[in-house]
């Protein structure tokens, strides 16, 4: 496809995109981003889009650029009690704060604890201190995956800790 005819491609379709991506972030900042995220990604391949089912494959691009901007970390960010008085980018991340109150031995259970996937993940990260990309590399496992694997063993041990706190297992 020449630019020429992606340029018409964008034009005739730029609200569309900008549609769909409302609907699901209800945010008009956020949709012009996802817009434009949504046309860059179609550029880029370009070669791939069927013909005669442009639309259909434009607005499935649309559709998870906002389900992956929904479920990014960004976009659930959360006040809690006691945040607001916290001047921005001075807050503790949620893990030192969780660790302060933890001793090593615990949370080090805890994680051996977790059943797979999700142990070797929080281990390598959390643990061993590896970023999401080193421990994708270490595991042969893609970047996405680790992310999610690792948020979703970080929630397991929070219900985990949280639970022996509340019980008194913990100081």
């Amino acid at each position: 496809m020449t630019k020429e005819a992606f340029s018409l491609l964008v034009e005739q379709y730029e609200h569309l995109v900008y549609t769909i991506c409302f609907q699901l972030v209800r945010d008009a900042a956020a949709a012009e981003d996802l817009t434009q995220e949504t046309f860059l990604s179609a550029y880029l391949h370009r070669d791939a889009i069927p013909t005669g089912y442009e639309r259909q494959w434009l607005g499935r691009i649309a559709a998870n650029k906002a389900k992956d901007h929904l479920q990014s970390a960004w976009s659930r960010r959360a006040v809690l009690p006691g945040d607001e008085a916290l001047a921005a980018g001075l807050s503790p991340p949620a893990e030192e704060l969780a660790l302060s109150g933890l001793g090593e031995a615990d949370i080090r259970a805890a994680i051996e604890a977790l059943r797979e996937p999700y142990r070797p993940v929080c281990r390598l990260c959390l643990l061993e201190e590896r970023s999401p990309e080193e421990a994708a590399l270490a595991l042969g496992r893609p970047v996405k995956t680790i992310h999610t694997q690792l948020a979703r063993g970080k929630r397991l041990l929070r219900e985990r800790l949280e639970g022996r706190e509340q019980h008194g297992d913990l100081p």
